[in-house]
């Protein structure tokens, strides 16, 4: 399944970089495959283990402030795999790209 996630603390001022900084962190060390973009990170891989990722992006930030936001949507296609690749790929073949 793919999920695309944001998530960071309420009330800390402006600039929450290194908050996200440590939500990356997470990411990273999950071994999970993930795109990050200036709005949201977009994750790959099993339900349990993206839920658990999520989660625990959610609450490293809890640790340090009194108010988290997260969204996330989810898109949870059976039998397909790669779906940040192969959704990119027919989309560059019908605009003629590949």
């Amino acid at each position: 399944m793919l999920a695309t996630f944001a998530t960071f603390p309420i009330g800390k001022g402006e600039s929450v970089s290194s908050d996200v900084a440590r939500v990356i962190k997470i990411i990273r060390e999950s071994g999970i495959s993930y795109q990050l973009t200036p709005m949201a990170t977009i994750i790959e891989g099993e339900w349990d283990d993206v839920m658990d990722v999520i989660k625990r992006c959610h609450h490293v930030l809890k640790e340090n402030s009194d108010r988290v936001y997260t969204t996330i949507t989810i898109d949870d296609r059976k039998g397909h795999d790669e779906m940040m690749k192969t959704k990119i790929e027919s989309l560059k073949e019908k605009l003629g790209e590949v």
